[in-house]
């Protein structure tokens, strides 16, 4: 099939930010085309409304309609490798590769040509909390489109040729994973912040299972966890919700909502450990260090000021250019001192937990300057953020929230997280009002909450010997002011 019909979404949908909900690019087209001058508050109440409907069985479906010729429809699962355990860590991911490889009513080389004759673009992925699969058409397409979905979802054949085909795929798959230092040392910082729980397994599994895992492994996964009330169905572009909600109810009806003997899966809490790991390889040119402290869930009220907290302290790059006199503390000491290539803050939110952290790529020499400079950040947060930094923050966060989602795939995926994560849509004016009610005082308040005197988790992998030791890294959560 061609590379441009059918492909597979890289990187965890988990670790994006709080605030994805923001405006489809045509209702603002459409105030600029009238030639209109409304304000953003304006704006804010102009956008479309976000509907949403339960079926019988509990499949939800979500929906937002602007006046686009083509829709991007899809099924979100709440499930993912946090499901798994040590035996069959992976077979979400396993189970992800073989959902768009043919059904029982369409064999693999049938399927792709549907597809690829209605113009179609397929996708999906698989995180520690999440699995997708969506489809991007013509909006007159949506029947088939929906069609299309429900079977290779509901229906995969799972053929024991394509099996041994994707777990070669898997295998190869890693071997890549493997090579991409940043993807490695999240991989890592999850496995010491959560050693001994399921969030502390990678998505991809182990190579020794994505060896053995047998189609049985995989019918015993989907029959166990492909259940009506954990599934919504969210769809937005040139759509009708009324006719979403028929085509759901005639190829999603079905669903079962039943679980094998009433046991409804449930998810122990993931414990936080502040801890380290290192992993030491002085033949790499960079290192790579990641740090984090425990943050919190989905849907938690202090995740805007975070939000604003990140902002605020800035992202970094050597490639995007930019001299000194860039606003935030860290990217000038980045250009002036050289003291690393890159650097990003995150905040990688859960059902119960979070990790709130920064991420930095440096040569051996600079590990510890860098890092004396992001905790320095960290501890400004806490005790001395002003009101011009908090403003400042807000705009940069507002003009996220509106420039994010550009086209109807990232909406439909922000609608169908929404409701995952936080069980209802929230409009982009909601998040707005969130935002306004943040001060500085409430920021000191909020970041001191998590950071302050905090246990943090360590990742770092390449030329680290200079990377101080964890008791310098805790010791800098704090300041002894005299």
């Amino acid at each position: 099939m061609a590379a441009s019909s059918v492909c597979r979404a890289a990187g965890s949908v988990a670790s994006r930010a709080l605030l994805r909900r923001a405006p489809s690019s045509p209702a603002l087209w459409s105030l600029t085309r009238r030639g209109s001058t409304a304000s953003y508050a304006q704006v804010l109440h102009s956008l479309p409304e976000t509907e949403i409907t339960t079926l019988d069985n509990g499949l939800r479906v979500a929906s937002e309609q602007s006046d686009q010729p083509t829709c991007t429809v899809g099924v979100w699962l709440d499930v993912g490798s946090r499901y798994e355990n040590e035996k069959n860590n992976g077979v979400s991911n396993f189970v992800e590769h073989l959902v768009f490889k043919g059904t029982k009513k369409r064999p693999g080389a049938a399927f792709e040509k549907e597809v690829e004759s209605m113009g179609a673009h397929l996708n999906s992925y698989t995180s520690r909390e999440k699995t997708a699969f969506f489809m991007k058409a013509l909006s007159k397409d949506l029947p088939k489109a929906v069609e299309i979905l429900a079977d290779a979802v509901l229906n995969c054949s799972l053929e024991d040729s394509q099996i041994e085909k994707e777990r070669n795929v898997i295998l190869q798959e890693m071997k890549e994973i493997d090579g991409n230092l940043s993807s490695v040392v999240f991989d890592y910082l999850h496995t010491t912040a959560y050693q001994g729980t399921a969030l502390g397994q990678t998505v991809e599994g182990t190579s020794n299972n994505a060896k053995t895992l047998s189609r049985a492994n995989l019918v015993e996964y989907i029959e166990t966890h492909f259940k009506a009330p954990r599934m919504v169905l969210a769809a937005a572009g040139g759509v009708s919700h009324k006719e979403l909600v028929d085509l759901a109810e005639q190829h999603f009806g079905k669903v079962p909502y039943q679980y094998k003997d009433d046991m409804i899966p449930i998810l122990p809490r993931c414990r936080f450990t502040g801890s380290e790991i290192r992993v030491r390889d002085d033949a790499l040119p960079l290192a790579h260090v990641a740090v984090a402290v425990e943050g919190p869930e989905w849907g938690h009220p202090d995740n805007v000021a975070l939000s604003l907290a990140n902002a605020i302290i800035g992202r970094y790059d050597l490639t995007f250019g930019g001299g000194k006199n860039q606003s935030t503390r860290m990217a000038v000491a980045a250009v002036t001192h050289k003291i690393c290539q890159s650097f990003q803050p995150f905040h990688t939110c859960y059902s119960d937990t979070g990790l709130l952290g920064f991420h930095f790529i440096t040569d051996k020499m600079s590990i510890e300057d860098t890092l004396h400079v992001a905790q320095a950040e960290w501890m400004n947060l806490c005790t001395s953020v002003t009101d011009s930094e908090v403003k400042r923050a807000k705009n940069i966060v507002r003009n996220t929230m509106v420039s994010l989602l550009d086209g109807t795939t990232p909406l439909c995926e922000s609608i169908a997280n929404h409701v995952l994560c936080y069980g209802r849509p929230i409009s982009l004016a909601e998040w707005d009002a969130r935002i306004s009610e943040v001060d500085a005082g409430t920021l000191r308040e909020v970041c001191s909450k998590y950071l302050y005197d905090k246990c943090p988790a360590v990742a770092a992998v390449g030329p680290i010997e200079a990377l101080p030791d964890y008791n310098r890294v805790r010791s800098a959560m704090y300041w002894l002011r005299f």
